[in-house]
This record gives structure tokens, C-alpha cells and sequence, in this order.
């Protein structure tokens, strides 16, 4: 109960921070960047409904594919962000701009959209739209990065706002707002891409490797290694962990063997599970 209590906390707070990028920065400053909200400011233009109602209504057919490919928790969920997203959109939006500067409208508004996205995301929900498409995806094409893809599929409806609001600056400004989307989205749920590259040679290897698999959650490989004063064999830890990990290796390193022999340098792109797709990046 406490878990459900503390997640559905966190998707209050999400939908307020995303509600709060879309109308007091991005629709203030009239431009449509992509996903169902950018659809909805553009056709606010065209039909006499608040980007709220109309992000509820579109999110209804969105919410059925869920439905079918992730079942009900995750909907309900994700129905709950609907809701309160449509809601605090609604009253964002009624109280104006929180800047007149499109720069700013577009830079501050991505980020804040990526934020809510993210905090969506990692409760294991989402905030409805593209979201939920996007996931879709994600099922067939696991190794695409999230951002990049919520980049791709938005073009489409930058595209259309352009269109209703008439001039090259909509464009340009959208598009500004989806790049800070979909960079801090993909830092919020990925990390940066550079990580630490460590050899441990130590004569407690199995309790470090296991705590490395356990509380890191990072691969671990042995190498067989012999030391050449005493000529005893020892196995050799091979790992690579990302740089917000690094404090936590130190101390499983120091509380399980404090004369372990540790290596650390700097991985500047690793490519696999966990981290980039070989194929995908040199495409």
C-alpha cells in the first residue's frame, strides 16, 4: 500500500510539472511541438475546445491499444495521469504565460515535458498519447532509444502546427522544444552514455562479483589471471558500470576486500545490453 501511495504521488507531481511545460510555456507562446499535446494545441486553433478536453478525448481510442497490449494495471495508471493532466492543463492555461520569450517558452517547456515524462515512465506509466505508442514500439524495437523515437514520430505533427499557425517560426520553435524533449528524456531514463571500465584483482572475487550483480545490476565477467610473485591464480573482475554507480562500487569494493588491486579508467561509448545498439548507432 505504502509503494502504490508513494507512486501515485509521483504521478501527481508528474502530471503538474508536464501540465505546466505544455500550457504555461509551449501553447502560451503558440507553437505545437510534437506528441497528443501538441495535436491538441493545434487544433485548439481550429475547434472551441480547451487543450485539456481535447487531450482527454484523443487520449480515449490511445488508451483501448493499451489496454490490449498492457492490460489494466498499466492503464489505470496511465488513465489516472490522463485525467489529471487534462485537468491541470486546463488551469495552467487560464493563467497565462509563464514567459512571453518563445526561446524560452521552448527550451524550459521541453524540459519540463521531458521531466513529467520521465517520472511518468519510471512509475511504470506513462502520460497518455504517444506515450503509450511509443511503448507499443518499444515491445517490437526494444534497442531504440525512447527519445529518439517520441523525435521521429513527432515530425507529423510539428509538421501540422506549422500548417495552422501559418508561419516557418512555429516550426522552427516545436522543433527547438522536441530536441530538449527528447535530450533530457533519454538522460532521465538513460543516463549519459559514458561509463567507468574496471579490472578488480582480488582473492574475494566471487562476494564482489555478486554483490556488483546484485546491487548494481551490472554484467560481470572473469578473467583468469595468475600473480607472478606468489605464481597463485586468481580470477581477474571485468565490468563496466555507469558513472553514478562508481561511489557504490568503491564501497563494495573497500567492505568486501580493502587490499583488492582495482583498475578504473573511462568508456567513452560501450555498445550492448544496457547501452547502445551497435547496428542502430553506426546506421
Amino acid at each position: 500500500m505504502k509503494k502504490i501511495v508513494w507512486k501515485y504521488l509521483w504521478l501527481t507531481v508528474a502530471s503538474v510539472i508536464y501540465s505546466c511545460g505544455v500550457s504555461s510555456f509551449v501553447d502560451a507562446n503558440n507553437f505545437a511541438p510534437g506528441g497528443v499535446s501538441g495535436l491538441c494545441i493545434s487544433l485548439n486553433r481550429l475547434i472551441p475546445l480547451e487543450i485539456g478536453t481535447l487531450f482527454f478525448l484523443l487520449n480515449i481510442p490511445i488508451l483501448i491499444l493499451g489496454f490490449w497490449k498492457f492490460g489494466g494495471k498499466f492503464i489505470a495508471s496511465t488513465l489516472y495521469e490522463i485525467v489529471l493532466i487534462s485537468g491541470f492543463s486546463n488551469w495552467f492555461a487560464a493563467r497565462g504565460a509563464a514567459t512571453t520569450d518563445p526561446i524560452l517558452g521552448a527550451v524550459f517547456g521541453g524540459a519540463l515535458i521531458a521531466v513529467g515524462m520521465g517520472i511518468a515512465f519510471k512509475c511504470r506509466a506513462t502520460t497518455g498519447g504517444m506515450d503509450i505508442i511509443v511503448k507499443v514500439i518499444k515491445l517490437k524495437f526494444p534497442y531504440l532509444k525512447t527519445g529518439t523515437i517520441f523525435l521521429l514520430a513527432d515530425a507529423i505533427v510539428i509538421g501540422f502546427g506549422g500548417i495552422v499557425f501559418g508561419n516557418l517560426n512555429a516550426i522552427l520553435y516545436s522543433v527547438l522544444a522536441e530536441v530538449v524533449t527528447s535530450k533530457v528524456l533519454d538522460l532521465i531514463l538513460y543516463g549519459t552514455d559514458g561509463a567507468k571500465l574496471l579490472y578488480i584483482i582480488s582473492d574475494h572475487s566471487e562476494r564482489i562479483a555478486e554483490r556488483i550483480l546484485t546491487e548494481i545490476d551490472s554484467g560481470v565477467t572473469y578473467l583468469e589471471g595468475k600473480g607472478a610473485y606468489q605464481n597463485t591464480d586468481k580470477k581477474v573482475i571485468l565490468c563496466v558500470i555507469r558513472k553514478q554507480n562508481m561511489q557504490k562500487m568503491e564501497d563494495i569494493v573497500r567492505m568486501e576486500d580493502e587490499n583488492a588491486f582495482m583498475i578504473v579508467s573511462s568508456a567513452s561509448e560501450i555498445y550492448g545490453e544496457g547501452y547502445k545498439s551497435y547496428f542502430m548507432e553506426k546506421l
